[in-house]
């Protein structure tokens, strides 16, 4: 119930701030993963409370970042909506491509987002995106066998790994 609140609250910050909350029917350019997937299956509920339809173009995440880059710096005018990440957040802030999320409704709080998200949807210290969700990588190992396989290269394996992770 409460991730079904957190995408309300997100669509509906979205739609104010867009300015497209009077569109007959919304366009929605979203990545093919199961939570868009998901958020897809609230459709109907959101179209009977707002009387707005919605399309969506679900899309392998390579091919929606061309799009939508494409979309947004030709002002082509495809998309009503569309969900962009960290990498895509600040430049199109910068750029002024982006409405900052300053005048959020006092039922979405935007300090709950984690700071590591909130800063990579921001630019300048303005907010310009919400999180539906988020995903982070991770090392996970048994000390005790690293420790006892004394072993520089398994050391450096590691190391290896988690670099190339952060790239």
């Amino acid at each position: 119930m409460r991730f079904n609140k957190l995408i309300s609250a997100a669509a509906a910050a979205t739609l104010m701030a867009s300015g497209v909350a009077y569109a007959e029917t919304l366009t929605i350019a979203t990545v093919n993963n199961g939570d868009m997937i998901r958020m897809q299956g609230l459709t109907d509920d959101f179209t009977a409370k707002t009387g707005h339809k919605v399309e969506w173009v679900t899309l392998e995440e390579n091919v929606l970042r061309q799009r939508v880059t494409t979309d947004i710096t030709t002002k082509g005018g495809a998309f009503d909506i569309m969900t962009i990440g960290m990498y895509e957040t600040p430049i199109w802030g910068k750029n002024g491509w982006l409405v900052p999320l300053n005048d959020l409704s006092a039922e979405y709080n935007a300090a709950d987002i984690l700071p590591a998200m909130s800063g990579g949807l921001s630019y300048n210290g303005t907010m310009f995106a919400a999180p539906f969700y988020g995903e982070s990588s991770m090392i996970m190992y048994r000390a005790d066998l690293m420790k006892k396989s004394r072993s520089n290269n398994a050391r450096r394996t590691i190391l290896v790994i988690h670099c190339k992770s952060c790239t």
